[in-house]
C-alpha cells in the first residue's frame, strides 16, 4: 500500500482520546454544537429546522459530533449506500461555525467495499474537497463505529477502507482512546506528490522560493496525503501563528504542491519535543492534524532533529 525510501522511518502511529461531542437541539437552531465532555456523550440529532433546510440537506438526516485532540468532525452512518448522504457543498455548509454545525469536516460511515474490510470512510473537508485520509477522522470513526455496537472480525480493530488504502485502528481495551497504525510513510517527491527536489540525494529538503515574504526549507512526507514541513524558529513560529490565516492558503495552493497540500510549521523544542501549526489543505487552521503530527516525526528523523527509536511528544494547538 506505501512506497519504502532506502531510509524507512519508524512506522507512525496516533495515539490519543477520540472524544465525543454532546449534541442535541430542541430549537430552531443547531446550537450547542461543540461542548465536549471528559466521558463522550452522544446523542443523535435530527434537524427539522427549516433555517437548515435551505442548505438543500435532508431534513431527517442523523449525525454525531466527535473531536479528535480538537479536530471535530460531524459523523453520519451511512452503512445504507455506498455514496454519502450529503454533497459536498452540502458537506460546506454543515461545516460553517457560524450557519451550520460547525466541524473540520464530515465523515460517513459507508458499507465495506471488500470482503477483507469491516466498513469504509469517506470525508469532506469544511471546504467540500476530500482527502484521502484523515488520522484523527479515522480514530472518530472507529469510536462512533464502537458506539454504534459495531464489531470488526479481529476483536477490538476494525479494518477501514479509506481513499489511502486500508487503515486498522485500534480500541484501546479500558480506555476511550483509539490507537492507529499509519504505516510506512511515502517519501518519494513523485508520489507524495510534490515539484520540490525532496530526494534522499538532496537530504530530504529543499526551498521553496518566495512565499509569504521569504524562503522556506520544506520536508516532504505523505501519510496517505500530502505533507510539506519546515522547521522555524521560536520567534517565526509565533509570528507565523498570528497570520496563518493569511499566509496558509498560499502554501496549500502553491504550484509546487499538484494536489495541493498539508503545510506544519514546527519548532524544535528538544530531539524529543517539538511545537506544531498545522495549516490543513481543504479545512484551514486546525486544532490537530494526526496525519500531520506523523509527517512531523518522519520529517525529524530525516534531518536528524530526532531520534529514530525514541519517543517524541509533539505539542498541538488542541492538546499534547
Amino acid at each position: 500500500m506505501y512506497s519504502r525510501s532506502a531510509l524507512t522511518p519508524p512506522t507512525s502511529q496516533i495515539l490519543g482520546f477520540a472524544s465525543a461531542a454532546a449534541i442535541h437541539n430542541r430549537s430552531h437552531f443547531l446550537s450547542n454544537a461543540s461542548c465536549s465532555f471528559q466521558r463522550p456523550r452522544v446523542v443523535s440529532t435530527r434537524s427539522r429546522n427549516r433555517n437548515f433546510v435551505h442548505a438543500n440537506i435532508a431534513s431527517m438526516t442523523a449525525f454525531r459530533k466527535y473531536h479528535g485532540l480538537g479536530n471535530d468532525f460531524v459523523l453520519i452512518d451511512n452503512r445504507h449506500d455506498a455514496a454519502p448522504v450529503l454533497t459536498p457543498v452540502e458537506a460546506e455548509k454543515v461545516c460553517n461555525r457560524n450557519t451550520g454545525v460547525g466541524a473540520d469536516g464530515v465523515i460517513f460511515l459507508l458499507p465495506p467495499s471488500n470482503p477483507s474490510s469491516d466498513f469504509g470512510m469517506r470525508l469532506y473537508n469544511s471546504d467540500g474537497t476530500e482527502p484521502e485520509m484523515c488520522g484523527n477522522g479515522i480514530r472518530c470513526l472507529a469510536r462512533f463505529a464502537a458506539d454504534l455496537g459495531l464489531h470488526g472480525k479481529t476483536p477490538g480493530k476494525y479494518v477501514v477502507d479509506t481513499g489511502a488504502g486500508e487503515i486498522v485502528p485500534e480500541m484501546e481495551p479500558g480506555s476511550e482512546e483509539v490507537r492507529v497504525d499509519m504505516g510506512t510513510p511515502i517519501l518519494e517527491p513523485q508520489n507524495v506528490p510534490t515539484k520540490l527536489n525532496t530526494t534522499e540525494a538532496n537530504g530530504y529538503q529543499d526551498v521553496l522560493k518566495g512565499v509569504a515574504g521569504r524562503d522556506w526549507t520544506f520536508v516532504c512526507v505523505s501519510m496517505g496525503n500530502p505533507h510539506a514541513i519546515t522547521f522555524v524558529t521560536k520567534k517565526e513560529y509565533d509570528d507565523m501563528d498570528s497570520r496563518l490565516e493569511a499566509v496558509g492558503p498560499d502554501f496549500e495552493n502553491h504550484s509546487v504542491f499538484p494536489q495541493r497540500t498539508n503545510t506544519e510549521f514546527v519548532f524544535e523544542r528538544s530531539k524529543t519535543e517539538f511545537d506544531m501549526l498545522v495549516w490543513e489543505r481543504g479545512a484551514g487552521r486546525t486544532m490537530a492534524c494526526g496525519t500531520g503530527a506523523c509527517a512531523v516525526l518522519v520529517a525529524a528523523v530525516l534531518t536528524g532533529r530526532a531520534d529514530k527509536d525514541v519517543p517524541v511528544i509533539i505539542h498541538l494547538p488542541g492538546v499534547t
